[in-house]
């Protein structure tokens, strides 16, 4: 499909005439004098939007992480914009969608992103400005966003960005294949088999406390280093080093790995995920790994669904910044030279930058992190004056109070390939 038919095709699915917001009680964390509205689109998605009383006239339409599985909840909104009331307190206008449908759904959340914005344009006001806020997963409904309605948006900000393509949910594949060779506990023995693939079987009764209890059994994960078993030491060990991932991590990634995953394939008929050509390195014994580690094969039409979903061109027309933190444990930094790489070669190298921070952290960066993010983002839009990581970090320094030290933009920094930390396919 060419990009004129598909962008044509995105509206035609933005749904029907949208009824106004209604104002309504502001959550917790929102500036006393902000006003604020909620609704639910034409299409089911429920809504908040935010209004400073002195604004700015900048619109930010904020895409959220998770993806959060099961049935919508409003509530996400109210987190939300607890989290990101920075936003308001720069005096610009904050939009969040809770999107319609639960799980890993990256084109119809991307729909209601829109439709969104359509709603504050129809019944709010006009914007002078409008930017596209994507965070962690939120950053590839961003994406796509920005692909099917390239007219909607003068800049994106790009927060913790899962940016990375097919390669980065690979990892999580890799990880179930490691942790079962050494540990044989996701399933147990006595417990019927399945192809780590699915994630999980329908109708699994497992719940997150049940896999934690087996992680901690196995790898010692709930409990100080010094009260491990030296079993335990060694198995947490090779994993870590095989993956190279964080101890703090191995938890959430096997969450992912477990409930999101089996999201995944029941949403796109099949596993989209492979390693049956990936060769292990970094254990004891990588040839005794190789010989044992359970293989699977993507099923490849869902593997074209799922791409589909997940996969962007970079061909972005609008000024694009990014952060994410250096040592995120959930989201490797190495995924932005996917981002990189991809708009370099859709010749919009130029509509780039991005910058770093030492940090560890992956939901939130710090307050002090993103004033001057949206700072130098719309000097860029208004002024065609793109910033350097250099300029930015300089700026985050003199606007944080000397009380309020700043995590630290890292200005030289450049993230390695991803296949530098997931094993290559």
């Amino acid at each position: 499909m060419s990009d004129d038919l598909l962008v044509a095709h995105a509206s035609a699915q933005t749904g029907p005439p949208e009824k106004p917001p209604v104002e309504a009680a502001c959550p917790s964390g929102v500036p006393a004098d902000a006003r604020c509205l909620r609704g639910r689109d034409s299409m089911g998605a429920h809504y908040l939007i935010v209004i400073p009383r002195h604004w700015s006239g900048v619109l930010v339409v904020h895409a959220h992480g998770g993806p959060p599985l099961g049935e919508p909840k409003t509530s996400r909104a109210e987190e939300d914009i607890k989290r990101w009331s920075a936003t308001v307190r720069l005096g610009h206008a904050w939009a969040g969608s809770v999107f319609r449908q639960g799980g890993f759904a990256v084109t119809s959340a991307a729909q209601d992103t829109e439709r969104l914005r359509r709603i504050f344009v129809e019944h709010v006001a006009t914007p002078t400005r409008t930017v596209i806020h994507g965070q962690s997963w939120g950053a590839l409904v961003a994406t796509k966003a920005a692909e099917l309605y390239p007219k909607s948006w003068d800049g994106m900000l790009l927060t913790s960005g899962a940016v990375g393509g097919l390669l980065a949910y690979e990892f999580r594949l890799d990880l179930r294949v490691i942790y079962q060779y050494l540990c044989n506990n996701h399933p147990k023995p006595d417990e019927s088999a399945y192809p780590l693939s699915i994630g999980l079987p329908k109708g699994s009764t497992l719940t997150e406390e049940d896999l934690a209890a087996r992680a901690d059994e196995a790898l010692g994960l709930l409990r100080p280093a010094a009260q491990r078993s030296p079993e335990q030491a060694r198995r947490l060990r090779t994993l870590v080093d095989l993956l190279k991932i964080p101890e703090a991590g191995v938890i959430d990634q096997l969450r992912w790995g477990t409930w999101a995953l089996q999201d995944v394939v029941e949403k796109h008929g099949g596993s989209p995920l492979d390693n049956d050509t990936v060769r292990y390195s970094g254990a004891d014994d990588d040839a005794a790994l190789n010989a044992t580690a359970l293989r699977y094969r993507a099923d490849s039409a869902a593997r074209a669904r799922f791409a589909a979903e997940i996969e962007y061109s970079g061909r972005f027309p609008m000024p694009v910044l990014t952060v994410h933190g250096i040592q995120d444990p959930t989201c490797f930094v190495e995924v932005h030279d996917v981002l990189r790489s991809r708009m370099n070669a859709a010749g919009n190298e130029h509509n780039l930058v991005q910058t770093f921070v030492d940090s560890d952290q992956h939901s939130y960066l710090g307050d002090e992190i993103y004033p001057p993010l949206f700072e130098a983002l719309l000097r860029w839009i208004e002024n065609g004056d793109k910033p350097t990581p250099h300029q930015i970090a300089d700026r985050c320094r003199a606007l944080t109070p000397a009380a309020l030290p700043p995590r630290g933009f890292v200005a030289d920094y450049v993230p390695r390939p991803l296949a530098s930390r997931v094993h290559p396919r």
